[in-house]
Formats: structure tokens, sequence, C-alpha cells
């Protein structure tokens, strides 16, 4: 494995940690930012040039943006959250627990293999076989994604909308 790997991978597991344990809820998308950008640079190393673009245009750029602008308008601070039940806290760290002891499970006896430069077909990432493929094999799971989207831009006008006579504190 190559150190630039193993760095970004330290670094992915790290920020993305740093996202759930941030008590700011600004500080939390700024880790998932740098989150993104590690897994940006897994996408280069994986040769899928095009993806790693994408990743950092779309997901760190205009996704983080909208959270970024929902954390601000719903002005979240310690003072308007709720305490979260001791049961709650609980049930998560079960949950995640699990979750992982399930995964060790699943991963234990899996080995790693490498590519032969033989037969490694370096036009993988490229946009071209992307968009054939996107758009050949996998264009209902797409389209549903899109639609997704659609219902998650419905969802956050409709949350913003104001109610006649209501006034932001």
């Amino acid at each position: 494995m190559s150190p630039l790997f193993l760095f970004l991978s330290f670094l992915a597991l790290l920020s993305a940690l740093g996202v759930v344990i941030a008590k700011n809820p600004v500080h939390s998308v700024l880790f998932l930012i740098l989150t993104f950008f590690a897994l940006s640079g897994h996408y280069l190393i994986l040769n899928a040039q095009f993806l790693a673009a994408v990743n950092i245009i779309v997901y760190a750029g205009a996704i983080m943006v909208l959270f970024l602008f929902v954390i601000m308008f719903l002005n979240l601070n310690a003072e308007t959250e709720p305490k979260k039940p001791l049961l709650a806290q609980i049930a998560a760290v079960i949950a995640g627990g699990s979750l992982l002891l399930v995964l060790v499970a699943a991963l234990r006896n899996v080995e790693p293999v490498g590519y032969d430069a033989a037969t490694f077909d370096s036009q993988i990432g490229m946009v071209d076989r992307l968009g054939l493929i996107l758009y050949d094999q996998y264009l209902l799971p797409f389209e549903l994604a899109s639609i997704l989207f659609l219902a998650a831009m419905v969802g956050a006008v409709m949350l913003g909308k104001r109610e006649t006579g209501e006034r932001n504190f």
C-alpha cells in the first residue's frame, strides 16, 4: 500500500470521526468537507479523475453550502436544543457497536487483491465509460436519485416558508 493511500485513509477516518464528535454543527460540516477531499484523493489514486472532480464540485461545494445554509437558517444552539435522554444515547452506542461487530465479522476473511497491470483497463474511470455505464446499466437508480434530490429541495423550501405574521427572533 502506498503511503499516500494510508495518509488519505487516516485523514478520512479522523475527519469522519470529527463529524460525529463535533459539538458545533458548523465544525461538523467543515469536517465533512475534509472527508470529501480525502475521498477525492482516493478517487484520484484509483484513476477516476471525473469522480474526484464531481465529488469536490458537487458534494464539497454545493451540498455543503446547502448544509451550512440550513444550519445557519435554523439557528441551532445549545439553549434551544432539547437534551437527549440517556436511554437514546445508550441505544445509539449499542447500535453502532453492533454494526462494527457485524462489519468486522463479515470482512474478517477478506483477502486484499492487487491488480494485474497486463489486464488492467486504464479507461475505467474516464468520463465516456462512466456515462455509458450510468445511462445504460444504472438508469433507474440514477433517475430515482434525482427524484430524491427534488423531494429534498421541496422539503427545504417548505421548512423555510414562514407563516403569515411569523417573525424570526
